[in-house]
């Protein structure tokens, strides 16, 4: 929704407020102290209530992607309300009334009360939830899942570059990984650290950098092409560690819309973290569910912001957590 439709309703609403104050033979406006204090006080009240909810969101937000809490960042987006919500009791303070009343239990209850109905509502799919479905549907099933036919399935397609290659996948899943910037290179090289004894990650060789394509009719397009490359850890004194390894498109495509606000005006104020929660839980489920994609993708998040996280050490941790013997497998290839 677009500020002119939300200013020109809120307009309405205080229209329609006015309305009432000047119309009903009840309300009386020689005491505006009194006014002013109770108005305040409901104030308060409903941005407690909705402090709480928005906590309880941003807190299972932090669960799932497993991020740590940005104060900064909560602090921007928060900060008009504790403003209003400090001014709101020190208006009450000010006139020495109480600031929590029993009325403020039986709003929060009422709260609920009418909240209960959009839980038992299907969800709405929002921009984040949209981006995870066609990401699924229109990417990962066609490149995940055998089709009974000409390809044989994600999985199998990685035994086959083994044989081929003379190397092991530890692990025979497709690892996607989100950045905390949304940036999405080219060649997921750029990430590594300049630091030579640390782990970095490099494209195999250009005669077999990826693996077997994927090639399907779809949507009128003939021989589309699916491609997903191997890459390989190389780790100082160590056997190396090779995995198929991509960013999601939709995010990339997320932060080329977001580096051009100014012609994406409706996408302005979007909230980008809140987005890629949506976009990962959301796709995460639909990993799951789905019985030909379980236990063959793995979301895995790196802060591209930190300069002390490495991808290719990140991407090592996911491997042994999966895989904690990767070391015995791998080196059965010498």
């Amino acid at each position: 929704m677009n500020n002119n439709k939300l200013y020109f309703i809120y307009g309405i609403e205080i229209l329609f407020v006015l309305g009432l104050s000047f119309g009903s033979q009840s309300i009386h406006f020689e005491n505006v102290q009194k006014w002013a204090v109770v108005v305040a006080r409901y104030v308060a009240y409903l941005l407690m209530i909705r402090g709480a909810h928005e906590a309880c969101v941003y807190g299972y937000g932090v669960l799932q992607t497993q991020e740590e809490i940005n104060v900064g960042r909560v602090w921007r987006r928060c900060r008009t309300f504790v403003v209003l919500l400090a001014a709101s009791l020190a208006c009450v303070l000010y006139c020495e009334q109480r600031i929590i009343g029993e009325e403020f239990l039986l709003l929060f209850i009422a709260h609920l009360i009418v909240k209960y109905p959009e839980v038992e509502q299907p969800p709405i799919i929002n921009y984040g939830m949209g981006m995870a479905y066609s990401f699924y549907e229109g990417y990962l099933a066609h490149i995940i899942p055998s089709d009974g036919g000409r390809f044989v399935g994600f999985q199998e397609n990685m035994s086959i570059y083994e044989s081929a290659q003379g190397i092991v996948f530890p692990v025979k899943r497709l690892f996607l990984v989100i950045t905390r910037s949304l940036y999405c290179p080219p060649d997921l090289k750029h990430f590594n650290k300049s630091d030579s004894s640390l782990p970095h990650l490099e494209a195999c060789k250009v005669s077999d950098k990826s693996l077997e394509d994927v090639e399907k009719d779809v949507a009128g397009v003939k021989g589309r092409t699916y491609r997903n490359s191997a890459y390989v850890i190389y780790r100082p004194g160590r056997r190396a560690v090779y995995l198929s390894a991509e960013c999601a498109t939709p995010l990339h495509t997320l932060y080329r819309v977001l580096q051009k606000k100014t012609v994406y005006e409706e996408l302005a104020d979007v909230d980008s973290r809140e987005l890629v929660r949506d976009f990962c839980s959301t796709l995460r489920s639909a990993v799951h569910k789905n019985p030909e994609s379980r236990d063959k993708c793995e979301l895995v998040f790196y802060d591209d912001l930190d300069p002390t996280q490495n991808l290719a050490d990140v991407l090592l941790d996911k491997i042994r957590e999966l895989e904690p013997n990767f070391e015995e497998i791998i080196s059965k290839r010498e």
